[in-house]
């Protein structure tokens, strides 16, 4: 007998806003979030969800929308969801929750997605000093394959994947986050040499009551400002798993969760259609909304007998990431090194997030040369199937990081010759990619060796 059709849990009506869907939908970490919906172990359902910033970013050729984003309010994840045994017991702290994507994708109706680059004084981006300025591309899938207007010339398929996926956390879990966050927060400009190199994001995201939602929590009530004051931004990725931007938790992955309170209380959001490694534009994968179709398993004590802490209690492991047998596959790749030594020309000692820097600049300024501008390839390293690696990190002082890119996503040989660059149409490019100005006043930071 066929397996029943996966059961829909969460429904998203793309006509609404986040706050008007009939499940709440919740954009923080906190563990009195009640849940909105129940599983049992073994039975496939799915979930719905929005884009990350729950619509606010448009189809459209202006990037305003991108420059004036309320940053606060994301991710709008779905859940939380109980998970409890075939007999009715709840997951309990201390187990692992094993999480299979059985199925995924966009919304019926809503294939299309987006990729940005926020401004230098909201949200900025791993390459911020030198992308200052607001800019957009859309999207539009084609089955597998996405295109974009904005960035001619290119065509590859999607390895869609949500960003956020996690449990939530214990009360004595949510108190070791905020301390040490806070504490970076405090401190971390005297003491993180890497804020030398990536300039003045934010170390942090401290919770805050601007843009919250708390699912079933009713707003601007004092059990709401209570948990709002708590709650943790759903920004990095953390004991929980949370918004790890893994390229490869797609279909066929399995995702082994530590579980923090009672029934789990499992969420997830933020789908993307393609995401390179490093997602390095912040907003730097195809966003999209988009489905999942699960199936959970409760592995009862799995969490001291599979995960070690590294840090001072039991409750510092990390989950464990099994990754599917569907995925592109590619041939032949051009690969771009960087080491830690920074566009000043200043060392800094077996620092990867350096290395990885100077690879993405130097792919970059390559690809540039081949009728596209530096935004538009900034971009597309951002959302195509790139790969990232920190290929050295012993050999003092540098550490190697490089990118590898799979030279059949464009429609054109990219590879160096002995008879230099191409000529000819194929360099006529689109280049009014939707992009505002910078009207900051941060510092940004320019090579004088970079071609134009």
């Amino acid at each position: 007998m066929a397996p029943p059709t996966p059961k829909l849990i969460i429904s998203i009506d793309l006509k609404k806003k986040p706050c008007e869907q009939a499940l709440p939908l919740h954009n923080r970490w906190h563990p009195e979030i009640p849940p909105v919906a129940e599983v049992k172990t073994g039975e496939m359902f799915r979930v719905e969800m929005v884009d990350w910033t729950g619509g606010a970013i448009k189809d459209n050729n202006s990037a305003t929308d991108v420059k004036y984003a309320d940053l606060s309010t994301g991710h709008y994840l779905s859940g939380p969801i109980r998970v409890v045994d075939k007999e009715g017991t709840p997951a309990k702290p201390g187990d692992l929750l094993a999480v299979e994507i059985c199925n995924l994708g966009p919304l019926l109706g809503d294939e299309w997605g987006y990729t940005a680059i926020f401004d230098r004084e909201n949200g900025g981006g791993f390459l911020t000093d030198h992308f200052p300025c607001a800019t957009k591309a859309i999207w539009y899938f084609e089955g597998i394959y996405a295109y974009s207007p904005h960035i001619p010339g290119v065509r590859f398929p999607g390895l869609t994947h949500p960003g956020v996926i996690g449990t939530a956390p214990s009360a004595e879990l949510l108190n070791i986050w905020n301390k040490r966050e806070r504490e970076l927060v405090e401190t971390g400009h005297q003491s993180t040499k890497l804020c030398e190199v990536l300039h003045t994001r934010p170390l942090a995201h401290l919770p805050s009551t601007k843009g919250c939602h708390l699912g079933k929590i009713q707003g601007q009530t004092p059990e709401w400002e209570r948990i709002a004051n708590e709650a943790a931004r759903t920004l990095p990725g953390r004991e929980n798993g949370g918004n790890c931007d893994i390229k490869n938790l797609s279909r066929g992955s399995k995702i082994y969760l530590p579980v923090f309170v009672e029934g789990a209380n499992f969420s997830t959001g933020d789908m993307h259609f393609s995401q390179g490694d490093g997602e390095v534009s912040f907003c730097g994968a195809i966003e999209m909304s988009g489905f999942l179709e699960l199936r959970c398993e409760i592995i009862r004590g799995g969490m001291k007998e599979y995960l070690t802490p590294m840090g001072p209690t039991p409750l510092h492991v990390n989950p464990i990431f099994e990754i599917g047998p569907v995925e592109p596959r590619f041939s032949e790749w051009l690969v771009f090194e960087g080491i830690s030594v920074d566009e000043s020309g200043r060392q800094h000692y077996l620092d990867a997030s350096v290395a990885y820097k100077r690879a993405v600049l130097n792919a970059i300024d390559y690809l540039s040369r081949f009728g596209y501008t530096k935004e538009q390839v900034y971009i597309l390293l951002s959302c195509c199937p790139c790969e990232g690696r920190i290929s050295g990190i012993v050999d003092a002082p540098n550490a190697v990081a490089t990118l590898a890119i799979p030279t059949a996503i464009f429609d054109q040989d990219i590879r160096p010759k002995a008879s230099k660059l191409p000529i000819g149409p194929r360099l006529i490019r689109n280049s009014n990619i939707p992009q505002c100005t910078y009207d900051g006043n941060l510092p940004t930071t320019k090579n004088p060796c970079a071609s134009t």
